[in-house]
């Protein structure tokens, strides 16, 4: 049997492309190039991870494919169209991250659970659909490579919906009232920058754990809703 090329990490951006984010798709392209630009300044890190970046509104489009992001020398670009769909984002990932782990393991390497990181400033459009795909998404039972997410919500993404997203209480936050929504974008990918480096290194531990760093100007989501 072939020795494994090593161990890595697979983390999606879910970036909310909606009509409403139209006065921040230059906060959204700054925050997609900082946190490229993040990884490749740590290319002991960017080793063990594979970035993916999709936008999301009515559908989910692939503004970058699973990458290493040592070699990736494009940059995502945001296109901001339609509504806030989270019903397509779930339906989405039930296909891609398991056929992505499938690929990575064929090219010779162990996949750690995968990470998404879910920015949206809405609530949905599509009602209580994303409910269902979203429940399959996480069960580790139906799905094996079943992903933590991390949801963040800004402008009139509201708390508990934040909560229902994140698969931990203490992987959902808001952004503190009356945060201005550029800043509130940028503060996000400082952290999911931040998050992605401290869990590369934690993939050399004994027991590697995933890093998730709260942006400043959020706070807790279950903070807001109460247990």
């Amino acid at each position: 049997m072939a020795e494994t090329r090593g161990v890595l990490l697979p983390a999606y951006v879910l970036a909310d492309e909606s009509g409403s984010m139209g006065p921040y798709r230059q906060d959204l392209s700054n925050g997609l190039v900082s946190l490229c630009e993040g990884l490749r300044a740590e290319p002991m890190v960017a080793a063990k991870l594979r970035l993916a970046v999709l936008g999301f509104s009515d559908d989910v489009q692939v503004r970058l494919a699973v990458a290493d992001m040592r070699t990736e020398t494009s940059l995502p670009q945001v296109v901001i169209r339609g509504l806030t769909n989270y019903e397509a984002v779930f339906d989405d990932l039930l296909s891609r991250i398991p056929s992505d782990v499938q690929w990575l393991r064929g090219e010779g390497y162990k996949v750690h659970r995968p990470v998404v990181f879910f920015l949206s400033d809405g609530q949905p459009t599509d009602g209580g659909a994303w409910h269902r795909p979203h429940a399959q998404l996480t069960d580790r039972a139906l799905t094996p490579t079943a992903p933590n997410i991390v949801a963040c919500g800004i402008g009139d993404a509201q708390a508990h919906t934040m909560v229902e997203v994140a698969t931990r209480k203490e992987f959902a936050f808001v952004a503190r009232p009356g945060t201005d929504i550029g800043r509130a974008v940028a503060e996000f990918f400082h952290a999911l920058t931040a998050s992605l480096v401290a869990s590369g290194h934690a993939l050399n531990s004994d027991a590697p754990t995933l890093v998730v760093n709260r942006p400043d100007q959020f706070t807790m989501a279950i903070d807001e809703v109460g247990e």
